[in-house]
């Protein structure tokens, strides 16, 4: 078995959208395309929901960047899809040229600049939704996000933008922030895929009961969950790190950002690596929690680590 997370598909396998399924064949051949993930959604909730029906409710954008093809929700985001995927207080943005113009450049940021990241974003996404808090929500906007029970769908607002997680916020818009930020949920959705489809913990590794990594630079945002995660929520945030500081890397060794750019890529990079250093000392104390495999893909981690 590959020691490091996939980054590929593999053909047949659960995740694979062209296989011959017949719930997939069916959407494949009425052109409804789009809805595939969510019947992937079916699949992994089990609740009788049906997600794919619900799904066709909502139009969708074409957007091509490099020959990758995404689709870009429009129309009401259905209830029973909101509901699974804690986006009760969000609806779909409103599609204008100023994002569709962010989002273009955001994607060919990726293609031009970082092409092997860019490869993961294409592998592990297909769908996109831009969100905004419903009118008269009060509550603090999500950058983006993506949810392992929804594959290949990610989710963002006009706030990914400006803000570089955790601590990072721009005061002027830039395509290069999105697109750290697609590339954050890419991330994430092909670690998902993985761990759906490999032990990476030990046999009854349970979240609900698993130890805590206390983190620190989180002490100051108020919600125990955000201080103290979990094994397999501290092993997704170093393997996303990893690629994030990669990218923040290469983007400070270019010369045509923005002052502004540069300052908040350079504060968001120095932020980062401490930090993932930090997380992976920590889950080399925890490796009984991990599989052999998990162990194998620990000590890959700390070999990429290492090289930051």
């Amino acid at each position: 078995m590959n020691t490091t997370i996939a980054t590929r598909v593999p053909v047949g396998s659960f995740f694979d959208l062209g296989r011959k399924d017949p719930e997939l064949l069916r959407l494949r051949e009425e052109g409804a395309e789009s809805a595939l993930p969510f019947a992937l959604m079916e699949r992994l909730i089990k609740s009788g929901t049906p997600y794919a029906q619900h799904a066709q409710s909502l139009r969708s954008e074409n957007v091509t960047v490099a020959g990758a093809n995404f689709d870009w929700f429009d129309a009401g985001l259905p209830v029973e899809i909101a509901n699974e995927i804690n986006l009760t207080n969000y609806e779909i943005a409103e599609h204008t040229d100023d994002r569709r113009a962010a989002l273009a450049g955001a994607l060919d940021r990726l293609s031009l600049v970082h092409p092997e990241r860019f490869a993961r974003v294409r592998e592990f996404v297909r769908g996109l939704l831009w969100v905004g808090l419903k009118p008269g929500i009060r509550a603090s906007s999500l950058t983006s996000s993506s949810d392992p029970a929804l594959p290949y769908v990610i989710v963002f607002s006009d706030k990914a933008r400006h803000h570089i997680p955790p601590n990072t916020v721009s005061p002027e818009p830039s395509p290069r922030f999105l697109a750290e930020n697609l590339l954050h949920e890419g991330t994430h959705q092909s670690i998902s895929f993985h761990v759906l489809q490999h032990q990476v913990f030990a046999d009854g590794y349970s979240s609900q009961d698993s130890p805590k990594i206390e983190i620190r630079w989180r002490a100051g945002q108020g919600v125990a969950r955000n201080q103290f995660w979990e094994v397999d929520r501290a092993f997704h945030a170093t393997c996303v790190y990893n690629q994030l500081l990669r990218f923040r890397r290469t983007e400070l060794d270019r010369d045509d950002l923005t002052a502004n750019e540069r300052a908040c890529f350079q504060a968001a990079y120095d932020e980062g690596l401490p930090a993932v250093r930090y997380l992976m000392r920590e889950l080399e104390l925890l490796t009984a929690h991990f599989s052999p495999h998990g162990v194998e893909l620990l000590a890959d981690l700390r070999q990429q680590t290492d090289r930051l």
